[in-house]
């Protein structure tokens, strides 16, 4: 009783920090509770212990790529079933592709869409039919 409802976790994968901070800030707004990793690695330990309820995954990383990363989500029994959103400046057919077929549910390109718009859609890949 007088329990708050608990935000969505939302983890953004994005080793840019202007563009991390710019989607954490206005989806903590739309009251997410949003974590950022810096690279592959560190997304990886904390999709494992966070249990996000979706993740926004870039492809272009140091170290380890954004498909490398999506590998090893869909691998562990902790994120098989997580959704996983690429957000990415590649736009080349065959990188959509590739990400798609590694189990992302959607690869969005970051020109096309504004923290609102993908804000916005969140619910979509939350709403299970």
């Amino acid at each position: 009783m007088g329990e708050t409802e608990e935000k969505i976790k939302i983890l953004l994968i994005e080793d840019e920090r202007e563009v991390a901070e710019l989607y954490r800030l206005k989806l903590s707004l739309d009251g997410y509770d949003v974590k950022i990793a810096e690279n592959g690695r560190d997304g990886l330990d904390k999709a494992f212990s966070g249990q996000p309820e979706l993740i926004f995954l870039d492809i272009k990383m140091p170290g380890m790529d954004g498909f490398d990363v999506l590998k090893e989500l869909r691998a562990s029994s902790k994120t098989k079933n997580t959704p996983v959103i690429i957000l990415s400046n590649l736009d080349e057919q065959e990188l959509i592709e590739k990400g798609l077929t590694l189990g992302a549910n959607e690869y969005l390109i970051k020109s096309q869409f504004t923290p609102e718009g993908i804000s916005n859609k969140i619910k979509d890949w939350l709403v299970e039919d």
